[in-house]
């Protein structure tokens, strides 16, 4: 068996969880419109979804005919159930997200659609940079503050690895805009989005960190209203469970026509 790494904490990620606030879910909401606006582009009907996610209540609201399933390290769905499996906003804190994506390809039916949203790798880039200034000129180190998120090319391998058929991994950044440090720290708390990293700092940082860093923040980043930008970057993974009826590549060489002459242009020998 494959050991998997545990970079994050669990317990203290459904703590950070338990603590979030309904009214403050935004990039929950903006992972419904996003997968609302791809199902919208798909010329299908789906008449069975599962959703994983960390907050049921909420995705309930918005798919209420969906089986609902939190995102623990074995998913309770049936295998070969669903037409559409709905991954939200639970990978980028998975300790094994290709153990994931594959539990949910085993409980589609052949040709049935995995949708996935996740946070990708510029998310709070400013943050970690300001960060990372600070405590390193502070306290001489650096300690494991925000998660190492993935970027669009790495998930995008995970559809593949996984045995899902014509992924697409693409995505899109979100810029909120805070008062200062302390507004973007309490949002995050309040979205359940806090370190649950394993390696995380087990005492209180000192204020002189946090100064620093929100000193540097505004330096580097502030707006000309004196906001301080932070980058979301939603990543939308897609892939169907593998089927017979859908297109496959050509085998190399088995071309019944020249390129050149689709582009309507002269082909010439390359030189040696």
């Amino acid at each position: 068996m494959t050991h998997v790494p545990r970079i994050f904490d669990r317990n203290a990620l459904l703590r950070h969880r338990s603590r979030a606030r309904a009214d403050d879910l935004f990039l929950q909401q903006l992972a419904v419109d996003e997968i609302k606006d791809r199902l919208s582009m798909v010329n299908r009907t789906f008449n069975s979804l599962a959703v994983v996610t960390a907050f049921p209540d909420f995705w309930q609201d918005h798919f209420p005919d969906a089986t609902l399933e939190l995102d623990n390290d074995t998913l309770d769905l049936e295998a070969g159930r669903y037409d559409l499996v709905v991954h939200a906003m639970c990978l980028h804190w998975s300790n094994d997200p290709v153990g994931q994506i594959i539990q949910c390809r085993r409980a589609l039916i052949p040709d049935g659609l995995f949708l996935g949203v996740l946070l990708g790798g510029r998310t709070l880039h400013e943050l970690r940079s300001a960060l990372t200034d600070a405590e390193s000129r502070a306290s001489g180190g650096l300690s494991p503050r925000i998660s190492p998120m993935a970027e669009i090319r790495e998930v995008g391998a995970l559809l593949q690895r996984a045995g899902l058929s014509l992924p697409v991994a693409d995505g899109h950044a979100s810029i909120a805009r805070y008062r200062d440090l302390g507004h973007l720290m309490h949002d995050l708390r309040d979205m359940g989005e806090t370190n649950a990293l394993t390696s995380r700092l087990r005492r209180p940082t000192r204020r002189a960190v946090f100064e620093m860093a929100q000193a540097f923040y505004r330096e580097r980043y502030a707006t000309s209203g004196g906001y301080l930008p932070a980058t979301f970057e939603m990543i939308c993974l897609t892939g169907w469970s593998p089927d017979d009826s859908q297109p496959k590549p050509l085998r190399p060489g088995s071309a019944q026509a020249r390129l050149a002459d689709a582009l309507m242009t002269r082909e010439t020998k390359l030189s040696d």
